[in-house]
């Protein structure tokens, strides 16, 4: 089993308000089908040398009075600013374009490296129902743009997460709404279940997610019954998993700690707060990218143990439907 690294919330701390833990294996669920990304928007995964360390200047702050926000919850912060070209994109595939800007309102166009690409490009649905992780490209004047399939009217946010490359900047990500136009009707999230299911892979979540404590989370992706021990680097890693909280959708990023190739890709991870959170887990294998989707309870009280149930009784977790389409 690979050894977990810690949580990062682009932006500063998370560890700043929180309560008492629920284990995950009680509050997680299958992708409630949110449309495919084409698989086009998965950059080609980097060699494995390429590695990683955790997201350097994203590590957590001692908790108490003066953490920061989590990341994406601010447009603008350290002098940067998300600015999105292409607010109201319609329906359907577009291309998004956007710019970091600087506190002169200039474009920034030199960015550091990290896990393989200068910027990294995400897009939900304010319900959590889509989710889209892309890597744009830059122009030469500091213009970013993506091609992007939002396959519904309503609210979503962009996030991008970066490093400028000016002396002593550090790692950020901001968050700004997009709106596409239309008949906007939000779906709830998808019941809690251990188990998602996506282009035939099964992947299972273990672990608990709790406020102001660090756990495990743990991922274990089969197919056909059997484990799956030859997972494909994706962005220097086994594993990519990305983490909004419901309602204000901040933004927890993480990545595992080097190691084998599967089926287990583990995390240490700390929720900011009690609440509802939508955990993505990208992984990479026969050359595509997928991802696989839970929702997750932290900081509910603690059920009482149940009456051990007859073989009749007990109930099954069917794997819910989930597919890139």
């Amino acid at each position: 089993m690979n050894t977990g690294v810690k949580i990062t919330a682009f932006a500063a701390a998370l560890a700043a308000t929180f309560g008492t833990a629920y284990g995950v294996g009680k509050g997680v669920g299958p992708v409630d089908e949110p449309a495919k990304a084409e698989h086009g928007e998965h950059a080609a995964a980097p060699d494995a040398a390429d590695g990683h360390a955790g997201h350097a200047g994203h590590e957590e702050a001692p908790a108490g009075a003066g953490a920061e926000l989590p990341g994406g919850l601010q447009v603008s912060q350290g002098g940067y600013t998300l600015a999105l070209e292409t607010p109201a994109p319609p329906v359907g595939r577009s291309t998004l374009r956007f710019a970091i800007e600087d506190s002169a309102g200039k474009k920034v166009t030199a960015f550091t490296t990290e896990h393989g690409k200068e910027l990294h490009f995400i897009v939900a649905s304010r319900d959590l129902t889509v989710f889209r992780h892309l890597h744009p490209e830059k122009a030469a004047d500091g213009t970013w743009t993506v091609e992007a399939d939002l396959p519904a009217a309503g609210g979503y946010k962009a996030f991008a997460d970066f490093k400028p490359a000016a002396k002593g900047a550090g790692a950020l990500t901001l968050g700004a709404d997009l709106g596409v136009p239309g008949a906007y009707a939000p779906r709830p999230l998808p019941a809690a279940a251990p188990t998602a299911t996506v282009d035939g892979y099964q992947v299972r979540l273990g672990g608990t997610l709790d406020p102001g404590k660090a756990g495990e989370l743990r991922l274990t992706v089969s197919k056909d019954g059997r484990p799956v021990t030859d997972l494909e680097p994706y962005l220097g890693a086994y594993g990519h998993l990305v983490a909004l909280r419901q309602g204000d959708l901040a933004y927890l990023h993480v990545h595992p700690d080097e190691g084998g190739p599967g089926p287990d890709v583990s995390f240490t991870a700390t929720a900011p707060s009690a609440g509802t959170y939508r955990l993505f887990l990208d992984f990479r294998h026969e050359g595509e990218v997928r991802t696989a989707a839970f929702t997750v309870r932290a900081g509910a009280p603690e059920a009482a143990p149940a009456p051990a149930a007859t073989p009749s009784e007990t109930p099954e977790h069917g794997a819910g439907g989930h597919s890139h389409g």
